[in-house]
């Protein structure tokens, strides 16, 4: 069912049941139905179509600048023109919200071998890594992931209830095979540091770096997943969310769409995905 006939379907219904339960249902957002209760579909032009298709494609997520560069792709159009028109039918990306992280306990460290350089011309090369925490179900549970700066692309993650060494063994051991020198970037915490996963990642000939004492901006790219991941889902919406399933069930998805259709600007617009078939 198209989200358009989701739409009608609950304007139909919505005196049998609450609005709440059938948007669960489809499982959309209140605010996305009201959206698009509003929206005449009869008035808009053929542009105004396609754009607002991409728009519902991406989830809200995108601005003005990443929508022109996918309609770029298909036709030419000025991206006055395209912000104007989002502008104009309410179409503008959701606005993160912004997060400060609190730094705990640091300890030993390997020396910061990136130095914030990530720039690199082969997958797998240098890996960054780094876990968060998911305060958004019926108990707290902890995202660790890797990233691989070639493309930014997520190629290991692993959701549990405890943030320790074995939650981080976990999640490296999902890597295959890895080139010579591959580089794996983390913060100082104790699961980095502890001997269990110091031997793993020796094993697999991998070398380790590390951000100084207290600074996340040393380990900017996987922060700044990690916010985004956030922002643009758990943070948008209007309910609290009942289940740890629910939770998991939205980070597995969210990790899908960046890979697949989140469009970079340090990529050329392009996905992850896309990016890496390319080169």
């Amino acid at each position: 069912m198209t989200q358009e006939n989701m739409i009608r379907f609950i304007e139909q219904h919505k005196n049998q049941l609450p609005i709440s339960k059938l948007t669960q249902l489809f499982g959309i957002s209140r605010s996305t139905f009201y959206r698009n209760r509003k929206m005449k579909r009869s008035s808009l032009t053929p542009v105004e179509e396609r754009i607002h298709q991409l728009v519902q494609e991406n989830h809200y997520l995108f601005g003005y600048r990443k929508i022109h560069a996918l309609l770029n792709r298909e036709l030419t159009i000025g991206i006055n023109k395209v912000a104007r028109i989002m502008k104009r039918r309410g179409w503008n990306c959701i606005a993160k919200i912004k997060k400060h992280r609190h730094t705990g306990l640091q300890h030993k460290a390997f020396d910061n071998l990136i130095q914030k350089d990530w720039s690199t011309k082969q997958p797998l090369q240098k890996l960054t890594t780094d876990i968060t925490y998911l305060p958004f179900g019926s108990s707290m549970l902890y995202l660790s992931t890797i990233m691989d700066m070639f493309n930014n692309e997520i190629v290991a993650y692993e959701i549990s209830d405890h943030p320790d060494t074995k939650l981080v063994m976990d999640t490296f051991n999902q890597l295959g095979e890895l080139p010579e020198q591959t580089i794996l970037h983390s913060d100082q915490g104790t699961t980095y540091t502890a001997k269990k996963f110091c031997d793993l990642v020796k094993q697999k000939n991998v070398i380790q770096s590390m951000s100084r004492k207290g600074t996340p901006s040393d380990n900017a790219p996987i922060e700044s997943f990690h916010s985004s991941l956030k922002s643009e889902t758990f943070y948008t919406l209007k309910e609290p969310i009942s289940s740890n399933t629910r939770v998991i069930d939205i980070v597995e998805k969210y990790i899908y769409f960046w890979n697949n259709n989140r469009i970079l600007a340090k990529l050329g617009y392009l996905s992850p995905n896309e990016y890496r078939s390319a080169r």
